[in-house]
C-alpha cells in the first residue's frame, strides 16, 4: 500500500469533524509551501540586482570576516 493510500484510509476512518481539521491543516501546509516557494523565487531574482552592491572593492575587507 502506498503512503497516499494509507493516508486516505486513515482520513476516511476519522469522524467528519476531524476530517475538516485535517483539511484545514493540509491547506495550511500547502499555503506555507507556496509562500516559501515565492520567497525563494524572489530571493533568486534579487541576487543579480544586489551582486553589484555586495561585490565591490570597498567592501572586500568584510569578505575576510
Amino acid at each position: 500500500m502506498s503512503d497516499t493510500e494509507s493516508l486516505i484510509r486513515k482520513i476516511k476512518a476519522l469522524p467528519p469533524e476531524r476530517v475538516d481539521e485535517v483539511e484545514d491543516f493540509v491547506d495550511f501546509i500547502a499555503e506555507r509551501e507556496q509562500n516559501r516557494s515565492l520567497t525563494r523565487a524572489a530571493t533568486a531574482l534579487s541576487e543579480a540586482s544586489f551582486a553589484a552592491v555586495w561585490n565591490n572593492p570597498d567592501d572586500d575587507v568584510y569578505d575576510a570576516v
